[in-house]
């Protein structure tokens, strides 16, 4: 009788709490996601930024991502192919708050600091707040943001 409890029970709990995981990334797992992103681009920076920009390897994860930008301000990586082509630096919040440049001033290597500004989820024109973890690693300053 225990067996087939454990049987017809366990399916159930399984499905239950994969309806209770999160929609969006928490702060520790955009933490954990930019803190491997140094790690990859310490290891070989082509590849990392190849992995960031097609999400690959654990580099996307439902709505966070990775992206970066170079010393002269333009983005080096982000899974958007269109915003490549703008600068990281420019970047201004749906408030129209000059965050890219907050994003650079506060990049330092070997610290994560915290950018906050106001952002759409996927999907909707909501505007909500949004922090992104921020760093350097030699060239490069990146970012992974979560909702708040």
């Amino acid at each position: 009788m225990r067996k087939f409890l454990i049987a017809v029970a366990l399916p159930f709990l399984l499905i239950a709490g994969a309806a209770t995981a999160s929609e969006y990334g928490s702060p520790d797992e955009a933490k954990a996601m930019l803190e491997r992103a140094v790690a990859a681009l310490k290891a070989d920076k082509a590849k990392a930024l190849t992995m960031f920009n097609e999400r690959s390897e654990g580099f996307g994860d439902r709505d966070l991502y990775v992206y970066c930008g170079g010393d002269d301000g333009m983005f080096t990586a982000h899974y958007n192919e269109k915003v490549r082509a703008m600068s990281l630096k420019d970047l201004k919040d749906k408030e129209g708050n000059a965050f890219g440049e907050e994003i650079y001033s506060v990049a330092e290597p070997g610290k994560l600091a915290e950018v906050e500004y106001k952002w759409n989820r996927p999907g909707s024109d909501d505007l909500v707040d949004k922090v992104a973890y921020v760093t350097k690693e030699g060239d490069e300053i990146c970012a992974v943001g979560y909702y708040k």
